[in-house]
Formats: structure tokens, C-alpha cells, sequence
């Protein structure tokens, strides 16, 4: 598909409806996350305030900076799945070694600045080209596998409403389900624009009968913002925490250059390498930011092209208009307040049915390879063990040091390291 293909030229109405699509996808995507890390870190309530407007304010900026001055496409750019993993596996860690919310929170925080500084450095001083060396198609193609199940895992349990004794809430639990019914019969059986807005028909039809359905009190009251930094904790250098920070900053690396791939492949064109220097400085400045702020570190979402691929729409007019919308959702409260009503199992069900079009690219990925019983292994061991891995209790990994444990727990880190290796050690040409 060539740039602009399908996306130039859009009508008015068209391009505010898909404003309003990008909107509740961005929001869908972000709103989860500074609410759990809050949780995880024990935050005070005005603390959890701050760091929602905090996200949706940072958020919406780096989308339009990204789409304007960074690798120039339509991707969210937002707080990344791996860092989130991370940062709550090891919150679950810290009483078992004795560590407060506190020590750890400063520990990450600087180890967060480090590793956005290390991010910008990458653009600035154009050291993709060795990463790239390092991301090769393969471990590229395994991130996506593992990304994809990874996500699709988090959106099915939270679509599914748990009772307080760990029973499913049938009655919530199958109008989920309905909606992802629904939601995937627009997308495959309905024609031009219905399919197009498949995504945001399903976000309004399911808000406004699950408010019918299943009244209740918003979670979260917006009105009140007490402005502060570093909510986590003060600063502090913790050397485990700062290595495994760092680390992941540069596993993190693997978001933008697996996006970036697949942006060139869905808008046929070819990403310059001052797109790919600008993209990681601006997700480094963000990820910068986000750590006085208390929030998890930035970066593209690769399941951004899920999205794209089910509606179509390829413009970044919509994706601009809609990034300035939401940061005005951390300026405005009562328009944070309202949009905070969105039923999170409503989301995760849209949300569900959105990314399974990102399995889709990790097949199309691995097309050009041939597999037989040898070179199975290339694929099947790190996406299995990274799969197995992400069905395993963290309690599992109790047993192992603290500071390695968040690595060894965490199905998508593993899975890409053991990709790295096997790249690395084996030549796959020999026995293809």
C-alpha cells in the first residue's frame, strides 16, 4: 500500500470520526496503566490524580511531537508493555527482600532517567545501525509473536470480570464476550466505512450499555490535582536496580525498531535513518520525563499497526487531532473525570479484538523463512519459553536474587533474549 493510499483526502466527517476512534484507542491503552502502578506503589489518591493527568497530558504531546518531528507516522506512542511488566513484577518483589515502595520507587526512578538518557543517546549519536545488527528480522519477528500473546493475554483476563472470590461475573463477563462478537462481525462483514469504525462503534455501543447494564460510581474523582515529582520515591542510586533499568531501556529499543518495520511495510515506504535518530530522542525526552512524573517509560507501540490494519486509515491528520485532545484530558479535569467513566472491560474487549490484526504481522513476518526439524528451534524455543514463562505465578521465581528475577519472570525480556543468542551463536543458514 503506498503512502496516502486510502488516507489521503479524507472528508470532514471522516477524518472527526476517525479523530474520535484514535482518541478512545489511545485512551483504552493508557488509562490502565498509571492507576496499576499507583496500586502496585501505594499511592495516595491525589498521588494516582496526578499521575493520570500526568499521562494524559505527556502522552498526547509525545504522540503529536512523534507524528510531527519524530519518525512521522501515525503510532501511539505511550507507556510500554515491557516496562510495565517489569516495574509491577518487581513491586510484587520488594517485601519479599525487605525493600519498601519507597526505596524501590527512587531506585527506579533514577534507574528510568538513566535509561531515557541512554535512549536519546542512541538517537543522537545514530547508534541504531548497532542495534539493528543486534534486532535482526528474526528477533524482530519473535517480539511480535511474544507481544502479541503478551497483550491478547492482558485484554482476555481483563475483558473477563472476577467476583472478590476469584469466580467469574457471568453476567459481565458474557456481555464482553457479545461485544467481541460484535465488534469482530463489523470488522470482517461490514463494508467501507462501518468496517473502518468498527473500533470506536464497539468503544460507544458497549459504554453505553454497559452504564445500562451495570450502573456504578466512577473509581477515580478528578477534581482535585496536587502537583509534585518523583511520587515513587526521592532518587536514589540501587546498582541492581540501575542495571536491570538500563537493560530493559535497551530491550525497550526493540518497540520503536519493530514499529518502524512495520510502518514501512504497511505504507510502503522506507524509513530514513533521521526518522528512526528522531523517533528514539523524543521517546527518550518522554521516558525522561515520565520518571519525575511517576510514570512508565515511553515507547511506539508495535500494536499500533493492529489498529491501523483494522481500520484502514492510514492518515495522521486523525492521530494529531486526536493526541491534542487527550493532553487537554490532563488539563481539563471534568473532561478526565467523564472519560475516566469508560468501563475497563469494554475497553479490553475492543481492545482485544483490535490486536488480534497484530498476529497477523508477526505470520506475515516470518514468511520468507523456511522451517524444517532443525531450524524449528530458531522460532519455537524463545516463544515457547517466553509464553511459558507469562503463564507462570511470579511466585514461582521467589527463590531467585531479586535483581534478576524481574528479567528471568518476565516471558517477553526472556523470550527476546534467548532470540538474541540464538541469532547470535548459530548460523540457522547452514541447516535451512
Amino acid at each position: 500500500m503506498k503512502e496516502g493510499e486510502s488516507v489521503s483526502k479524507l472528508s470532514s466527517s471522516t477524518t472527526i470520526l476517525a479523530s474520535i476512534q484514535w482518541f478512545f484507542f489511545i485512551f483504552a491503552n493508557t488509562v490502565v496503566v498509571p492507576i496499576s502502578i499507583g496500586d502496585a506503589f501505594q499511592l495516595s489518591s491525589d498521588q494516582i490524580i496526578m499521575t493520570i493527568r500526568s499521562s494524559f497530558f505527556l502522552t498526547g504531546i509525545a504522540c503529536i511531537l512523534q507524528a510531527w518531528i519524530g519518525h512521522r507516522y501515525p503510532l501511539l506512542e505511550g507507556h510500554s508493555g515491557m516496562w510495565w511488566g517489569l516495574i509491577l513484577s518487581l513491586c510484587t518483589s520488594a517485601s519479599s527482600v525487605g525493600m519498601t515502595y519507597v526505596e524501590l520507587g527512587g531506585s527506579l526512578a533514577l534507574g528510568i532517567f538513566l535509561a531515557g538518557i541512554i535512549t536519546i543517546i542512541i538517537g543522537a549519536f545514530n547508534l541504531v545501525p548497532l542495534l539493528q545488527k543486534i534486532f535482526t528480522p528474526m528477533v524482530m519477528s519473535i517480539y511480535l509473536f511474544l507481544l502479541t500473546i503478551q497483550l491478547i493475554l492482558i485484554f482476555f483476563k481483563g475483558m473477563l470480570k472476577l467476583t472478590p472470590n476469584g469466580s467469574l461475573d457471568i453476567s459481565i463477563s458474557l456481555f464482553s464476550v457479545g461485544l467481541v462478537i460484535l465488534v469482530s462481525i463489523i470488522s470482517i462483514k461490514g463494508k467501507g466505512i462501518f468496517s473502518n469504525f468498527a473500533i470506536l462503534i464497539g468503544m460507544i455501543v458497549g459504554w453505553i450499555f454497559y452504564v445500562w447494564l451495570f450502573p456504578s460510581n466512577p473509581s477515580v474523582n478528578y477534581t482535585n490535582f496536587h502537583f509534585s515529582i518523583f511520587p515513587w520515591g526521592k532518587p536514589h542510586l540501587q546498582m541492581g536496580i540501575a542495571i536491570t533499568a538500563c537493560l530493559a531501556g535497551i530491550l525497550n529499543a526493540s518497540n520503536t525498531i519493530a514499529s518502524l518495520k512495520a510502518s514501512e511495510s504497511l505504507h510502503g515506504i522506507k524509513t530514513h535513518s533521521k526518522q528512526y535518530r528522531f523517533s528514539f530522542t523524543v521517546t527518550g525526552i518522554f521516558t525522561c520525563l515520565g520518571a519525575m512524573f511517576g510514570l512508565v517509560p515511553y515507547a511506539p507501540f508495535t500494536s499500533t499497526i493492529g489498529f491501523l490494519e483494522s481500520t484502514k486509515i492510514l492518515s495522521k491528520k486523525p492521530f494529531i487531532i486526536s493526541g491534542g485532545l487527550f493532553a487537554l484530558l490532563g488539563v481539563i479535569a471534568p473532561l478526565g473525570a467523564f472519560f475516566s467513566t469508560l468501563p475497563v472491560a469494554v475497553g479490553n474487549a475492543v481492545l482485544f479484538v483490535a490486536y488480534l490484526q497484530l498476529f497477523g504481522t508477526a505470520l506475515r513476518s516470518i514468511q520468507s523463512y523456511s522451517f524444517n526439524s532443525r531450524t524449528i528451534y530458531r522460532i519455537a524455543f524463545p516463544v515457547l519459553i517466553g509464553v511459558s514463562l507469562m503463564n507462570m505465578s511470579p511466585n514461582v521465581f521467589k527463590n531467585i536474587s531479586f535483581y534478576v528475577r524481574p528479567l528471568i519472570s518476565n516471558g517477553l525480556l526472556t523470550g527476546i533474549l534467548i532470540s538474541i543468542l540464538l541469532e547470535r551463536l548459530i548460523k540457522w543458514s547452514k541447516y535451512e
